[in-house]
């Protein structure tokens, strides 16, 4: 049974710093790409950022420079450090795993960001 537990979100001034963990089980974690998207109330989820096995990683535009995805293969964990953050980054963050042609998803934590 695969399952994705996120942490880490909660409200934070805008400016302010978050990390957020996303720990998986049920997969082989070495080989999965992970991603972090996050959906805005009233808004479609949108990806964040995300990061293959062989460690290569992309952004959203929006979050260049001020976020970055990282990976502990030895603690089947994901990260998403966020930084200078802005009121338009508030919403529910979601870990997903691509996995054997599969995409796994957690249930998300929230972030919430005040001017």
């Amino acid at each position: 049974q695969v399952q994705l537990v996120e942490s880490g979100g909660r409200l934070v001034q805008a400016g302010g710093s978050l990390r957020l963990s996303c720990a998986a089980s049920g997969i082989i974690f070495t080989i999965a790409t992970m991603d972090w998207s996050s959906q805005a109330p009233g808004k479609q989820r949108e990806l964040v950022a995300g990061i293959t096995s062989r460690y290569s990683t992309n952004y959203a535009d929006s979050v260049k420079g001020r976020f970055t995805i990282s990976r502990d293969n030895a603690k089947n964990t994901v990260y998403l450090q966020m930084n200078n953050l802005k009121p338009e980054d508030t919403g529910v963050y979601y870990c997903r795993a691509s996995y054997l042609g599969k995409d796994y998803w957690g249930q998300g934590t929230q972030v919430t960001v005040s001017s």
